[in-house]
């Protein structure tokens, strides 16, 4: 049984991690405005740039490059899920909309954890992923938004991508800590893109307000996000990692109607406390006996 300041230290980690993850939106769309740069090409420099803030850290804190066979193998499958999730996801916007990519690649993550891991979830769990998925529901529907097979397919694809990269983690690597896991997968996942995204352009205008834009992507909803939420994996059920994710559409919904005056409809607010309600079912259940 884990101890209720530890279990409380976790859960933090993959609260900061979810909200973290839900400014990235705003900024990832903020830099491709301001770059003109193809989602895939912010998705790389995403990438890049945490994986540099991340490995720079490392650096000054003493660390040194993975050495194990099995470290580098983890960060080599951490960097190709990071570059799978990324695409996948990106590809299904550009064949359906934000809304459907987001809703469903986010929703199916936790059904594909609980489906696939070997850890049996107990009822608290399954409320919560049911709970969560209502209020997914709620938060992004979108009656006029008409979903193409591929963009759902690729939004699933993202979903297991997400799920495995939980899964994978929540199993550590002796000698390999969450925040290289961080700075070497990014690195990796953002060298493994780039091929695909020079065909789009990756020419980065030098302005102070298209580096700042760059330098916050990479560095908090990205580098620190990832930080957390492996962190938070190594003492939490892989499902519950997977219901932290919720937390980006909740936050960018909140902050698109505070900073850009986006309204939202009395269906999307009802959605928003389904979700904090199943998210916090999920985080302070009750201790199984």
């Amino acid at each position: 049984m884990v101890s209720l300041p530890t279990r409380a230290r976790s859960s933090a980690a993959l609260v900061l991690a979810g909200v973290l993850w839900g400014t990235g939106g705003l900024a990832g769309s903020l830099l491709g405005d301001l770059a003109g740069l193809h989602p895939l090409a912010v998705a790389a420099y995403r990438l890049l740039v945490g994986g540099g803030f991340a490995t720079l850290f490392v650096l000054l804190k003493g660390g040194t490059f993975p050495r194990t066979a099995g470290a580098v193998k983890r960060v080599l499958a951490v960097g190709g899920l990071f570059a799978l999730f990324q695409a996948s996801y990106f590809a299904a916007v550009s064949l359906s909309s934000v809304s459907i990519a987001t809703m469903t690649t986010i929703g199916a993550a936790p059904v594909v954890v609980t489906l696939a891991g070997t850890r049996k979830p107990g009822g608290w769990t399954l409320a919560s992923v049911a709970g969560t998925l209502a209020g997914l529901v709620l938060l992004r529907w979108a009656p006029d938004a008409v979903a193409t097979i591929g963009g759902l397919g690729f939004a699933l694809l993202a979903a297991v991508g997400f799920a495995a990269l939980t899964l994978l983690t929540a199993k550590p690597v002796e000698g390999l800590e969450p925040l290289p896991t961080t700075a070497f997968g990014c690195l990796t996942g953002g060298l493994l893109l780039t091929p695909v995204a020079s065909w789009t352009g990756m020419a980065l205008p030098l302005h102070a307000d298209v580096l700042l834009v760059a330098c916050y992507l990479g560095a908090v909803p990205t580098a620190l996000a990832y930080a957390a939420y492996l962190r938070g994996l190594t003492d939490a059920h892989p499902v519950l990692g997977a219901l932290s994710a919720v937390l980006e559409p909740l936050t960018a919904a909140v902050l698109s109607a505070v900073l850009l005056g986006e309204r939202l409809s009395g269906t999307a607010w009802c959605g928003a406390a389904v979700l904090v309600a199943a998210l916090a079912v999920g985080y302070w259940r009750p201790e199984p006996r």
